[in-house]
């Protein structure tokens, strides 16, 4: 099913404006008949009765809003473009979607939170009142909520994205698929667990992300681009069939599942623990070899080996050690 476009003019002023210069005849003649004649009566009551249907043709688009338009079950085509329209009076609406409520941009009314799928009544909104039967055209955001799934090293993490989207196609949105709105949201959900399923959480040796067999550097938290860019051509490659476009996915909310947390925090903590004092033992061994070297080139002390060993673990005490040196004053001999 490919969109078409339904050809008609934006004459709904001038049949509506006809339409009512009609009906007030139909009523003088009917008024004029029951005095004079009923013949002309029995007119004008006819005309009243049947010369309203016009108006169940008026149609009135504003920008960015799109009508698919079907004739006893037959597709006639989409209008798209704003104005004010007179079409066939048994052309009728279609929107499966229109009764369904995402948490999304222009698409909630304050009742749903973020993440929740909330479908009323057929052709009932929440608020009571007649759903539209416009599909909008503008661009949407879809925050579809946090979600928890294990990365490829088997951790639980919970993972947030927000995806924005619009309709290209009406009549794929419309008739390939039951509704477009639930296929998006179940869509992005089953994308997102393909890829996070791919990536540790943080960087692991010999885990490979990309399938080309070599291990890489990926990872969630450090490769948030390169994952929302494949979450989005995973989505789009799904929702093709039902004529929806995916402008941009991006990660929203990224964190470890709260049963690990705590664990994962102690972990990072002592990676960086561990990491901090490699720097400070490294730096420390050269301001020891610089110690000594000078020490030598200005020929200020002669150390025996046992002397400079003594050298050596002390100025590693001071420089390695957490809280400041307590240092011991001989005031006698070196020795």
């Amino acid at each position: 099913m490919t969109e078409k476009i339904y050809t008609t003019k934006k004459n709904g002023m001038a049949v509506l404006l006809l339409t009512l210069l009609v009906l007030a005849a139909a009523v003088a003649v009917m008024v004029y008949g029951i005095i004079n004649n009923v013949a002309l009566m029995v007119v004008g009551l006819v005309v009243l009765c049947i010369g309203w249907l016009p108006l169940c043709g008026l149609k009135v688009l504003k920008p960015q809003e799109a009508l698919v338009l079907t004739l006893f079950g037959d597709y006639k085509g989409t209008i798209r473009e704003a104005g004010f329209y007179f079409v066939n009076p048994f052309c009728t609406a279609v929107n499966p979607a229109a009764a369904t409520k995402l948490a999304q941009s222009g698409d909630i009314a304050g009742g749903p939170q973020p993440g929740t799928l909330q479908i009323t009544a057929e052709g009932v909104s929440a608020a009571g009142t007649p759903a539209s039967k416009k599909i909008s055209l503008k661009a949407m955001t879809l925050n579809n909520g946090r979600q928890k799934i294990n990365d490829c090293l088997g951790n639980p993490v919970e993972i947030g994205i927000a995806v924005i989207w619009r309709v290209t196609d009406t009549a794929k949105a419309v008739f390939n698929v039951d509704n477009y709105k639930e296929y998006l949201s179940l869509q992005c959900d089953s994308a997102l667990r393909n890829i996070v399923r791919i990536y540790p959480y943080d960087v692991a040796q010999n885990v490979d992300t990309t399938g080309d067999g070599v291990a890489d550097e990926g990872s969630l938290r450090g490769s948030a681009e390169v994952v929302a860019e494949r979450i989005k051509e995973e989505i789009q490659s799904k929702v093709n069939e039902a004529g929806l476009e995916i402008v941009e996915a991006r990660i929203t909310y990224l964190a470890y599942a709260p049963e690990i947390a705590s664990v994962m925090l102690q972990r990072q903590q002592a990676s960086a623990i561990i990491d901090a004092r490699k720097m400070i033992v490294d730096g420390a061994v050269g301001m020891v070899e610089m110690a000594l070297e000078r020490l030598n080139e200005k020929q200020l002390v002669d150390l025996d080996e046992e002397r400079k060993a003594a050298m050596v673990s002390n100025l590693l005490v001071v420089l390695c050690g957490n809280h400041d040196a307590q240092p011991i004053v001989n005031s006698g001999s070196l020795y």
